[in-house]
């Protein structure tokens, strides 16, 4: 049966257009003036005072208010001087949707370019990016010896249906959320657990379900999602 992420996309702002009504977008708040010149434009460097729908729908690009949380150094400092595309339908994923056949697709010829930046530079934001923290993530709540891959691939990719947003592998996977198959090296496995449980306490409007996982079956997802990527190095 034909599944059109234009018809997701109507589900989605309808559950959307229940959580919450517009209002004005928060201050950005302090950050080191080369973010605020690099990345203001686009993205929230400080937690919005008001998190609201409108903000949401408006948002050029991903909130960075807890970029020290989420990102390893090494693929920010890689990654800034030669940005690929993480959402595979951009921050506002049904903008880009088109009819197709069998199934709608994304466009992704109007998905926006991250624009790169020169080493120097890379490392100057990554740094600045990395002190920027929520409060949010506990250290150490990773625990290696808690990962079972089989189980968490199998989590990933049918009992809890990750794979209807995300893909770990490239092109196989859904199109609404971040892709993961290099997660291993983009993010920490800290902010995994943390976002995973509660995405709300991130941001109140996000679509991301809140699951009910056990902390075991939380460990074992949050193992496989960041084994992803690893054995490329």
């Amino acid at each position: 049966m034909k599944a059109p992420v234009i018809v997701a996309a109507c589900a989605g702002l309808a559950a959307l257009a229940l959580a919450g009504r517009p209002a004005a977008v928060g201050a950005q708040g302090a950050a080191s003036p080369e973010l605020t010149t690099q990345c203001a434009s686009c993205h929230a460097l400080a937690k919005p005072t008001d998190a609201t729908l409108d903000r949401l729908w408006s948002r050029k690009g991903p909130d960075l208010w807890y970029a020290g949380d989420k990102f390893n150094r090494d693929w920010l400092v890689a990654w800034l001087q030669n940005p690929t595309t993480i959402r595979p339908g951009g921050v506002l994923w049904f903008k880009h949707a088109k009819p197709g056949d069998p199934r709608d697709t994304i466009d992704t010829a109007a998905v926006e370019k991250h624009p790169k930046v020169d080493a120097a530079t890379a490392g100057r934001l990554a740094d600045a990016l990395l002190q920027l923290k929520s409060g949010l993530v506990t250290d150490g709540a990773y625990n290696p010896a808690s990962a079972n891959m089989t189980m968490g691939k199998l989590a990933f990719s049918k009992l809890r249906g990750c794979v209807a947003c995300h893909q770990d592998q490239a092109g196989q996977g859904g199109l609404s959320g971040p892709e993961l198959y290099d997660a291993g090296r983009r993010l920490r496995a800290d902010y995994v657990i943390a976002y995973t449980k509660n995405p709300q306490q991130f941001d109140p409007h996000v679509w991301m379900p809140t699951p009910t996982l056990s902390e075991p079956d939380l460990q074992r997802l949050t193992g496989y999602i960041v084994s992803l990527g690893k054995e490329d190095k």
